[in-house]
């Protein structure tokens, strides 16, 4: 590169010469420099006929020779025509987004109603999400019931058997411990009162009611929630799901109504199994603290339940399970583009899912005491 100055009667030419590319930047920063240091307050010729390359960063030096000749009182004209890059820089320049005014001094007003904001359309278009795939599924799962072609009886049978039968060793175990907890608690706390014989009580009413259920519909939320999940999201990213409907076959009907029909399936039939092992548990601590035989925890057992205390928890189950699978399958949908947003989405998945039996849980028990039950 080089830049030649010449002075003459009508004015300063500046010859441009070479290569005005980052590769020679330095170079150029003190060609610029010693070019402006002292400019003519007249016209000022900028000859570009012998560029060889120019690039951006060439462009924004001589954009910049022009500003400290103008500031000088000079007037910068070129030969034979001024640069493109030079005038691509100057748009981009005028066209930048401006900060808006008193940005630092509304700062701590307006971030928060931003935030607010932000959660709030975000939890707006989840609600919709929610509700459009609320209305498939539903549509799905009535067309299987009432078309038994829809059904997809073997991969339903798989999906109970993935989340029903593989669950079984640590649903029994977490319900069994949890109620020797709760028996153990209790025993503790009634002897100061000579009430031992009502840890019955308070083992099976707290089982069958609420623990068994609920305990089951966590793990189930952190063990099938995710795998659904995961499942569907692997199949987004390999453009399986975009593959099923180039072939006129709907994946809610194929991928998601056999995991909601298998887990309603297995859900209440996890809960069964975690109540008899919640009162397995109970009945063995207190035989061995307080020394109630088998066979008077059952009398008790039987004095202590109503009618409707078994189903207040299986009813719970089916609606806990629904919500697990939507949630599951809904996040899994909605992976796009990368594995770093599968692991994400599964997370999500799995805390509302859990977050969703717990709130479901609370309506029921607001709906039980009205109801009296």
């Amino acid at each position: 590169m080089h830049l030649e100055i010449r002075d003459g009667t009508d004015g300063r030419r500046i010859a441009l010469g070479g290569r005005w590319t980052v590769a020679n930047v330095a170079a150029l920063e003190k060609a610029v420099s010693a070019a402006s240091a002292a400019p003519p307050p007249g016209l000022v010729t900028l000859d570009a006929t012998g560029l060889e390359t120019l690039d951006l960063t060439g462009a924004w030096l001589l954009r910049s020779l022009e500003r400290r000749i103008e500031a000088a009182g000079g007037r910068a004209a070129w030969v034979p025509e001024r640069p493109g890059q030079i005038a691509f820089i100057d748009d981009a320049v005028e066209n930048a987004p401006k900060a808006p005014a008193h940005e630092h001094g509304l700062s701590l007003m307006v971030l928060p109603l931003q935030t607010l904001g932000w959660y709030t359309v975000k939890l707006r278009n989840d609600f919709i999400e929610h509700v459009a795939m609320f209305g498939a599924v539903v549509t799905s799962v009535a067309r299987a019931l009432l078309s038994p072609k829809r059904l997809r009886l073997p991969s339903v049978v798989r999906h109970v058997y993935e989340t029903g039968v593989t669950a079984i060793p640590i649903v029994a175990m977490i319900a069994f411990l949890i109620s020797v907890i709760v028996a153990y608690i209790g025993a503790q706390q009634l002897r100061q009162f000579g009430g031992e014989i009502f840890v019955v009580d308070l083992v099976t009413i707290s089982v069958l009611r609420e623990l068994g259920v609920l305990l089951t519909a966590i793990i189930v939320a952190g063990r099938s929630g995710s795998a659904f999940a995961a499942e569907i999201g692997v199949m987004k990213l390999n453009e399986e799901v975009d593959a099923l409907r180039a072939i006129g076959m709907d994946p809610v009907e194929v991928l998601i109504t056999p995991r909601v029909l298998g887990l309603v399936i297995a859900l209440p039939l996890l809960t069964i199994l975690a109540d008899a092992m919640g009162l397995a548990g109970g009945a063995l601590l207190s035989w061995s603290l307080v020394d109630i035989t088998f066979t008077q925890f059952v009398e008790r057992v039987n004095e202590s339940i109503s009618e409707t205390t078994f189903w207040v928890g299986i009813v719970k189950a089916p609606v806990f399970a629904f919500a697990i699978a939507l949630v599951g399958t809904m996040r899994g949908m909605q992976v796009r583009d990368s594995s770093r947003e599968l692991g994400r989405l599964t997370t999500v998945a799995v805390v509302q899912s859990i977050f969703l039996v717990i709130l479901v849980d609370a309506i029921f028990a607001v709906i039980f005491m009205e109801l009296d039950i």
